[in-house]
């Protein structure tokens, strides 16, 4: 036996029966000749982090826009804290950890710059004008399997499992994943950022950990540790069937304090105040990519293709948010005459 075979003899021997094995994976859009050394899942995880989408989301925002200072979260470290998470109940609950981790690190991938408003603007503008395909509207997990299937590596996309696929498209709302490894990344990342956004509100002066309901408090904790721990034991010790679920006064102070969060932050005017600039800013960078000769080469391959409305929607949901405020002033803000 190579070394994949060992592997996944290895995850037949000590997995869950519930688990996803690699070696019975749905298999790939295009077939391919597997990797003497890694598993399938293994290698979608490593196509993943090597791929250009999930480097730009370095620059993209969590929920402060563009925040200045080291320390808040970007989508980035926002889908390592997920990934974390989201291995710890995989190893608890003996499921597969690589296709966990896999789905985790690609979930967020097609996310727009400037967080949840660009997401909301860009939904706005492809509700009111339909792609070529008759497609509307803009979500973010849908754009993040496009990009998978069909973006990446100069428009032949990374060749991710079914498995991987099916966990990021169902990784936000609608239906649940179809392996329980997909159902896990649903939950880790709603623990990720529910927690690592009250740490970044409490940087940023938005609010004060006293200032937690205290029926939350009481039963999660008084700290992000406190609360992740609660919250992963609770997942790992009512979801040994492989239907991710919490105790039922763990999930209520969750969505107590998912909705306490809601009014406090996520909607809160100050916190937002820059947000209402987005809609314009989205709506004027929409405007100039639909012309062919303004888009980077590999978009213009995608508007002969699929054309230019769905160019432009790639082009724009890719951006980083440095980069779409750059190419607004670039194209929109007047600059000072220089003499030459």
């Amino acid at each position: 036996m190579n070394i994949r075979e060992q592997t996944e003899k290895i995850e037949q021997t000590i997995l869950s029966p519930l688990a996803t094995l690699a070696c019975r994976t749905a298999g790939r859009q295009y077939p391919e000749e597997e990797d003497d050394l890694r598993t399938a899942f293994q290698r979608d995880r490593d196509r993943i982090i090597h791929c250009k989408s999930f480097r730009r989301l370095k620059h993209k925002t969590q929920v402060f826009l563009s925040p200045e200072g080291d320390h808040y979260r970007t989508r980035l470290t926002h889908t390592l804290e997920v990934a974390q998470i989201a291995r710890t109940i995989a190893r608890c609950l003996r499921l597969n950890e690589d296709l966990t981790e896999a789905i985790s690190l690609a979930h967020d991938l097609g996310h727009t710059p400037f967080g949840h408003a660009g997401e909301h603007a860009l939904n706005e503008i492809c509700s009111v004008s339909p792609m070529e395909d008759g497609s509307s509207g803009f979500r973010h997990y849908e754009q993040s399997v496009r990009i998978v299937e069909r973006l990446e590596k100069n428009g032949h996309g990374l060749n991710l499992t079914a498995e991987v696929r099916d966990g990021i498209l169902c990784h936000t709302c609608g239906a649940q994943a179809k392996t329980p490894e997909g159902r896990i990344v649903r939950v880790a990342d709603r623990i990720a950022y529910i927690n690592h956004d009250i740490e970044d509100s409490e940087r940023a002066g938005i609010l004060r950990e006293d200032q937690l309901p205290e029926s939350v408090t009481a039963v999660l904790g008084h700290s992000k540790r406190e609360r992740i721990d609660r919250l992963v034991r609770s997942v790992v010790r009512c979801s040994t069937d492989g239907v991710m679920r919490m105790e039922p006064e763990i999930q209520k102070a969750f969505d107590d304090l998912h909705a306490f969060m809601y009014a406090s932050v996520y909607v809160n005017p100050h916190a937002k105040s820059e947000e209402k600039k987005i809609p314009l800013v989205i709506e004027k960078l929409y405007e100039y990519a639909q012309v062919s000769e303004h888009l980077p080469e590999d978009m213009r391959r995608i508007a002969k293709e699929d054309g230019v409305r769905r160019a432009a929607v790639d082009y724009i949901a890719g951006m980083t948010d440095p980069y779409a405020v750059e190419l607004f002033e670039r194209v929109y803000v007047p600059h000072a005459w220089q003499h030459r």
